[in-house]
C-alpha cells in the first residue's frame, strides 16, 4: 500500500524541553502501527504534532501527499485524521447518541442532524453501545466511555485513526472486546496507530512497532524483531520481559 503519512525530521520543543527530536517515520495505508516507549517518551506529543494540536517546531508532516504541518486540529480532522484521547471526556450531559452525532457534524458541517444521528446509531452498534444510545454519557462505565470515544472517532470518517491508551483502566475481558474491535477496523482497511502499554495487545494486533525514547525514534520494525532489540529492552521492556519472552514469536 502507498504511504499515507510521512514525518520528515519532525521536532517539537516546549520552552527548554525537547519533546521530539528529528523523527523520521513513514506509515503505509492499512498498517496497524504500535507506538510504544516509556512515560514521557513523546508518544502523545507525536500524535498531537501530526493532528495539529502542537505543531512541529521543525520538520514536515505529509498526509496523503499533502503538507499538513501547519494545519489546525479541525482541518486535520476534516481531512481524515481522527484520534481518541487517553483521558476520556465526553459531553457528560449529552446522550451517547448525541456525543457521536456531534463528532459527525463537526467533521462534515453540511450534513443534517437527522443523518448525523443515523450514522451515530451505526457507530454505536459497531462498538456495542446501541443499548446505551439514549443514556447520558456521564452514566456510562469507563469501558463504555472508551467505546464511546472510539465511536466518536469513527463518526469522523477517518482515513487514519490514532488510539491513545484505548485499553488503559480496562479489565482483561474489556481489553479482549476492544482488541476485537481494532482488528475489525483494520480488516476493513483503516490505518491505525496505537499508543499502547499492554505488550500482549501490541504483539497480537500490530503489524509493526515504532519505539520512542526521550523524543527520539530508537526502533522501527516487525514486532518480533523490535522486542528483541537491545536498545528497546534497555529503554523500555526490561531484561525480565526479554527473558520471559525469549524464543517467542
Amino acid at each position: 500500500m502507498p504511504e499515507i503519512l510521512t514525518l520528515a525530521g519532525v521536532s517539537r520543543r516546549f520552552s527548554g524541553l525537547q519533546a521530539l527530536r528529528d523523527v523520521n517515520l513513514k506509515i503505509a495505508g492499512g498498517e496497524i502501527v504500535g507506538l510504544i516507549g516509556p512515560n514521557g517518551a513523546g508518544k502523545t506529543t507525536l500524535v498531537n504534532t501530526v493532528c495539529g494540536v502542537t505543531p512541529a517546531s521543525a520538520g514536515t508532516v505529509t498526509f496523503a501527499g499533502r503538507d499538513i504541518t501547519r494545519l489546525k486540529p479541525y482541518q486535520a480532522a476534516r481531512l481524515g485524521l481522527a484520534r481518541t484521547f487517553q483521558i476520556v471526556q465526553p459531553f457528560a450531559e449529552f446522550s451517547a447518541l448525541d456525543n457521536v452525532a456531534t463528532a459527525a457534524l463537526f467533521s462534515r458541517p453540511g450534513q443534517s442532524l437527522k443523518v448525523a444521528r443515523e450514522n451515530a446509531r451505526q457507530h454505536l452498534a459497531f462498538v456495542g453501545l446501541d443499548g446505551q444510545a439514549d443514556q447520558p454519557a456521564a452514566t456510562l462505565t469507563l469501558a463504555m466511555r472508551k467505546r464511546l470515544e472510539l465511536a466518536k472517532a469513527l463518526a469522523m470518517s477517518p482515513k487514519i485513526l490514532f488510539l491513545d491508551e484505548v485499553n488503559a483502566g480496562l479489565n482483561s475481558a474489556e481489553v479482549e472486546k476492544a482488541t476485537a474491535l481494532i482488528r475489525q477496523l483494520a480488516a476493513g482497511g483503516l490505518t491505525i496507530v496505537m499508543i499502547e502499554h499492554l505488550m500482549k495487545v501490541v504483539l497480537n494486533v500490530c503489524t509493526r512497532i515504532v519505539v520512542l525514547h526521550n523524543g527520539e525514534l530508537i526502533a522501527d520494525g516487525a514486532p518480533r524483531n523490535v522486542v528483541r532489540n537491545p536498545a528497546v529492552i534497555d529503554a523500555y521492556l526490561g531484561q525480565q520481559y526479554a527473558q520471559r519472552h525469549a524464543g517467542h514469536g
